[in-house]
């Protein structure tokens, strides 16, 4: 895992201006805190930092290749491919020779021997920039569910690329500004892919090639969910979510550095960890697999159940463990530690974005910060709520039947939206017919199946929203942050295949019987403690201490006080309407709630101020 950045200009000699590129590539250092390098071609620069997982001393960046004395194509990679072992046997037998022991290396032979058709055969999380020196066009090119960011800012002459936006950013041709279009995407929650917030950046979009050449950018999808009928009965449905599940956590397994797994006593954790531990046996490792969760100091004591948290995830962390067979440590936090300039600050830099879900990113921070003193890649089970359907929001009526996003629901139920109306922010970004327009383009991009009932296509389209929406704020909030730190997390529940597989897979075979994620509980019930396989749905924890709130009502207070740039946007009575609510009103609902509201309006004011971010009303 690693961090890349680079420049394309044609109408520069960019070895003139390799300093440029340093600084980019400088911004990465977080992503890869072990090595660094740039290479330079008379239009081209592309820098790299890396993480050292695979082939310590061989796998060394940007990396060239080719059959002469001159290299054909140079890369700068970001990710892991867990496949690379099969097709570098299968490049071998057509002639490529290898130097080093490395993944980075099979992506750019194989790039060399199939062209662009190569990346349909890589199976990974990746985001990379190749340039070819033949024709001196630069490759894009991202994961097909985006677990691995990149973004790219077009020039008069060519792009800035980056794993980041703050690489992007340490050019001078790129401007920190956002608009109203980059606000409404900050505060709608519609997670429109491409858009990367700041005026003139773009995400490459997951599954896609951007092609840069002298003629221009062309932008290509390699990959897209498409619907196909499911012909398998319940039992074979069953089995080959199970197959391809021990699958995809063998390969993840991969690494020349220390492993672990993080848990949080749920489903999916519980069941990547548990399948991790058996397959870890099975290779005769001897080993026991590392786990780490999260919790907060006085959690249990405190804890009050409510419509977004059922119980604590302590218990179930406790039994998991003693089933697995774990070599596990719980990292407790308090809320001094969410609070203080020095995390919060962090976080900040690491998104380069006002947070959307508030202390649980600081807790995410500060959990990750604590994992890589012990290891460099941990197991997550992210993306298998998207996926198996395991939200509320999926078996909601109100939800499913209402013509707008469904997390939108429980953001209004919770409060989030008020809260919005409260400061005026709703109505001075005109969300609703923001929220309305991007729902209505997403809808579109449903790809239908002919002869599906209408409750099974509705529920085609709930999961699609979540697999091209949702997914990606969560996968890059996990990355962004993961790698502030220097940690590589991976996402087995994004492998493409069951991904494709469960996509297609009936929604009344999903909820065979009658609850959420059946078929993810079928699969792995029998490497499972009862408990965990009953367990109900329960989120990544959020702090219930009402002294965290108080905490943030008084900066509140202080910057409608103040002079904050946030008052360009907010009325000083807008802001101070958000504390007329009782204490204690916003600590329910989580990263849906008006708290969450309050910490994103706190961040707007930091990151105007400390990143240097310009605000301009109209997209222009």
């Amino acid at each position: 895992m690693c961090g890349i950045a680079g420049w394309v200009g044609y109408g520069h000699d960019v070895t003139r201006h390799e300093d440029s590129a340093r600084a980019m590539t400088a911004t990465m250092v977080c992503r890869g805190p072990d090595a660094g390098g740039v290479w330079t071609g008379r239009h081209v620069a592309l820098g790299h930092r890396r993480l050292a997982v695979i082939d310590i001393e061989g796998g060394k960046q940007p990396m060239a290749a080719g059959f002469g004395v001159a290299p054909e194509a140079v890369v700068t990679y970001s990710g892991e491919v867990y496949n690379y072992r099969e097709l570098r046997a299968e490049l071998s037998a057509r002639g490529h020779r290898f130097r080093t022991n490395s993944d980075t290396e099979v992506v750019l032979q194989a790039y060399l021997e199939w062209g662009d058709a190569f990346v349909e055969r890589l199976n990974g999380m990746f985001a990379f920039a190749l340039w070819d020196t033949r024709t001196e066009e630069l490759v894009l090119v991202r994961d097909r569910m985006g677990v691995k960011p990149l973004l790219y800012y077009p020039t008069d002459d060519g792009v800035l690329f980056g794993s980041e936006p703050k690489a992007i950013l340490a050019h001078p041709l790129a401007e920190p500004v956002v608009d109203a279009e980059g606000l409404r995407e900050v505060f709608g929650l519609t997670m429109t892919p491409e858009n990367a917030v700041f005026r003139g950046m773009y995400e490459v979009r997951p599954g896609s090639m951007v092609r840069l050449s002298r003629r221009g950018l062309r932008k290509t999808r390699y990959w897209q969910l498409e619907s196909r009928p499911h012909t398998d009965d319940l039992d074979t449905t069953i089995g080959t979510v199970r197959e391809i599940l021990d699958d995809t956590v063998r390969r993840q397994l991969v690494s020349d550095v220390p492993l672990c797994s993080l848990l949080s006593g749920g489903l999916d954790s519980s069941a990547v960890t548990a399948l991790a531990a058996r397959a870890l046996a099975e290779e005769g490792r001897g080993e026991r697999i590392r786990t780490f969760s999260v919790d907060f100091t006085g959690h249990a004591e405190r804890f009050e159940a409510n419509a977004v948290w059922e119980a604590p995830d302590a218990p179930f962390v406790k039994e998991a463990v003693a089933h697995i067979g774990t070599d596990h440590e719980d990292i407790v936090l308090d809320n001094a530690q969410l609070l203080t300039p020095e995390v919060r600050g962090a976080v900040l830099r690491a998104l380069d974005l006002p947070t959307v879900t508030g202390d649980m990113e600081y807790s995410l921070y500060l959990l990750f910060q604590a994992v890589r003193a012990r290891s460099t890649v941990a197991l997550s089970g992210e993306s298998a709520d998207e996926l198996f359907g395991g939200y509320s929001h999926f078996h909601d009526p109100e939800a499913v039947s209402s013509a707008t996003f469904p997390w939108h629901l429980p953001y209004r139920r919770a409060g989030g939206q008020d809260a919005l109306r409260t400061t005026g922010l709703w109505d001075r970004l005109d969300l609703g017919a923001y929220i309305d327009q991007r729902y209505k383009e997403s809808i579109a991009d449903v790809p239908a199946l002919p002869g599906e009932s209408p409750q099974e296509a509705r529920m085609r389209e709930i999961s699609h929203l979540h697999l091209t929406r949702f997914v990606n704020f969560l996968l890059d909030r996990k990355d962004r942050i993961s790698m502030a730190v220097g940690l590589e997390v991976r996402v087995p529940f994004c492998d493409h295949r069951l991904v494709e597989y469960v996509f297609n897979t009936p929604w009344a075979m999903k909820t065979f019987d009658g609850r959420e994620k059946s078929l993810l509980r079928a699969a792995t019930q029998d490497v499972l403690p009862r408990s965990i396989v009953e367990r109900k749905k329960s989120p990544y924890p959020s702090t219930q201490d009402v002294q965290y709130e108080l905490s943030l009502r008084d900066r509140i207070t202080a910057l409608a006080s103040g002079d904050s740039p946030v008052l360009e946007l907010v009325d000083p009575k807008g802001l101070r309407r958000l504390l007329d609510r009782p204490v204690g009103s916003y600590s329910i609902g989580g990263p849906y709630s008006g708290r969450a509201v309050m910490e994103r309006l706190i961040d707007l004011d930091a990151w105007i101020r400390d990143l240097g971010v310009r605000f301009v009303p109209e997209a222009g």
